[in-house]
């Protein structure tokens, strides 16, 4: 058994993987899903379901790493925003050099701050620099660096 991707539905799958691919360097792979059919119906259970998008490989992992899969379907359900201690799928997260520098990425390009950058020593591990943040969709990106 192995984890092969996370997935994020967004009403504009193009600019999600862009922002993934700017702040991030996640890195489109090959090929573009567009997929439709009663088959992907069965399988969502979602009627009538159609989706196009990309899996976006995850930095650090080389080329058999987990990916990022950005999806749009035909039909898009709006949801109120996910906040960070709602049940559920909660964030992902990218442990980054410089915690402000990504931030300040993030915000360049469309996303927003969740929270404030904050520095605690973990006994036995090192310190931590975390913030949550948000992609330009909403969902929560918690960004870490450890020293």
């Amino acid at each position: 058994m192995k984890y092969v991707h996370t997935n994020i539905i967004s009403k504009d799958w193009r600019r999600l993987a862009d922002f993934y691919v700017n702040v991030f360097n996640c890195s489109i792979v090959p090929p573009l899903r567009k997929q439709s059919g009663e088959w992907l119906s069965k399988g969502t259970g979602v009627n009538n379901a159609s989706l196009e998008g990309a899996h976006l490989r995850l930095p650090g992992y080389g080329n058999h790493a987990p990916t990022l899969e950005i999806y749009q379907y035909g039909e898009v359900l709006d949801q109120p925003e996910m906040e960070p201690n709602q049940r559920g799928f909660g964030h992902i997260a990218f442990e980054v050099g410089d915690v402000e520098e990504v931030v300040a990425s993030i915000l360049a390009h469309g996303g927003t701050k969740n929270g404030i950058i904050t520095s605690k020593k973990v006994d036995g591990v090192g310190t931590i620099t975390f913030i949550y943040a948000r992609d330009p969709d909403g969902n929560l990106i918690e960004l870490q660096s450890w020293s």
